[in-house]
């Protein structure tokens, strides 16, 4: 898959007021957008995949391993493997996220 369109990737909802579009993937890399209506929650969870993400739009408290700052467009946050994290959203918006390796669990959803 070389070329993406927004308008041909499913709109999944992952929460409640939150919805995402797996942008685009390999074995080792992955995109995906995530929109937040503004009090969406991000529950604190780990997971082996590393991930960079940035801040589109929206204002977020993120928490990664026990701290939180409160970060807003045009800002990005780094989670290192099987570090906790989580996110509530205080300004609706939307995150860029990627992995490595691929998240194969939002595949089979």
């Amino acid at each position: 898959m070389a070329f993406v369109k927004k308008t041909e990737i499913p709109l999944e909802t992952v929460a409640p007021g939150m919805t995402r579009q797996i942008m685009g993937y390999d074995s080792e890399l992955m995109l995906v957008k995530v929109n937040f209506e503004k009090g969406a929650i991000g529950y604190k969870h780990a997971h082996h995949h590393q991930q960079v993400s940035y801040v589109v739009s929206g204002a977020f408290e993120v928490e990664i391993d026990g701290n939180k700052q409160v970060l807003q467009t045009g800002d990005a946050f780094v989670i290192p493997s099987n570090v906790e994290h989580g996110a509530v959203c205080l300004e609706a918006g939307v995150l860029i996220d990627t992995f490595s390796p691929q998240r194969e669990d939002f595949l089979e959803e």
